[in-house]
């Protein structure tokens, strides 16, 4: 028997104001938005980008990661139900957002913005953004873990956790963390090569430098995760991962294709 664990039992509410209740989810995702846009605007400025841009940008961002993670939510992970009971869909503020169905959702959203607003391509855009969007993965999934949601399997490890308020009897991998603790080195990494390699490499690197962590760290971490929803018990990858494989591949080939080149203008 395991006597060594983390016993979890944070509260997933801030406070209450009348019907009001404020969530820390709720506050990490406004954090990310913030943060990102922060990050973005300091950018834009220091390579003379217009700062209403990054306005537009924001706009764009946030339709694309909302819609897409809710509909990657709905149709990866609970098609049946959603696609007999439509109107469901819109009760976003019923919980259900999946990480893959925002990166599509940011791709499309930045792909169309790169078209109709901004002067430069998209890869450009996109190796700007994945150094916030990298930092937002980090907020969301310490929203998880306020949340209690999204844990590993059973585990005797020391810093295993007690979701308390999940009802659990034995500690859980805190997958959240593990997660998240990538997520965050890999914001810094992407920050540094930015600031100090980036004539080094061809457009389109960081973002490949981007998938190629964030969705490995994802795939592998998946192995130690309970299942998302019933139809992934006994398979023996579970959806995550194998959304996660297609940006896994296009990630190490653009890798390929964008180390390193000759030194250039950005």
């Amino acid at each position: 028997m395991n006597l060594l664990y983390i016993t979890w039992e944070a509260s997933p509410e801030i406070f209450q104001i009348g019907g009001l209740t404020v969530r820390w989810y709720g506050l990490f995702w406004a954090l990310s938005f913030y943060l990102g846009y922060e990050i973005i605007y300091r950018i834009f400025k220091k390579e003379g980008i217009p700062s209403k841009q990054v306005d537009q940008l924001l706009i764009y961002m946030a339709t694309g990661i909302i819609l897409g993670a809710r509909l990657g939510h709905c149709f990866f992970y609970d098609f049946h139900y959603y696609i007999s009971n439509p109107v469901e869909i819109l009760k976003i503020w019923q919980g259900g957002l999946a990480s893959h169905g925002g990166a599509i959702g940011i791709i499309l959203a930045l792909y169309y913005f790169q078209k109709k607003v901004s002067n430069q391509s998209f890869w450009w855009l996109m190796d700007r953004m994945v150094i916030p969007i990298a930092l937002a993965a980090f907020m969301i999934r310490m929203g998880n873990l306020m949340n209690s949601e999204i844990y590993g399997v059973e585990t005797s490890l020391p810093w295993g956790f007690l979701f308390v308020n999940r009802g659990e009897m034995v500690p859980k991998h805190p997958t959240q963390i593990y997660e998240g603790l990538t997520y965050l080195l890999l914001f810094f990494a992407l920050g540094w090569l930015y600031l100090k390699k980036a004539r080094e490499f061809s457009h389109g690197f960081l973002s490949a430098v981007f998938a190629v962590i964030m969705f490995t760290a994802r795939f592998l971490i998946e192995f130690i995760k309970e299942d998302q929803s019933a139809f992934e018990a006994g398979m023996t990858l579970n959806m995550g991962q194998w959304l996660s494989l297609p940006l896994i591949i296009a990630g190490i080939v653009m890798l390929v294709r964008t180390w390193p080149v000759k030194s250039r203008a950005v």
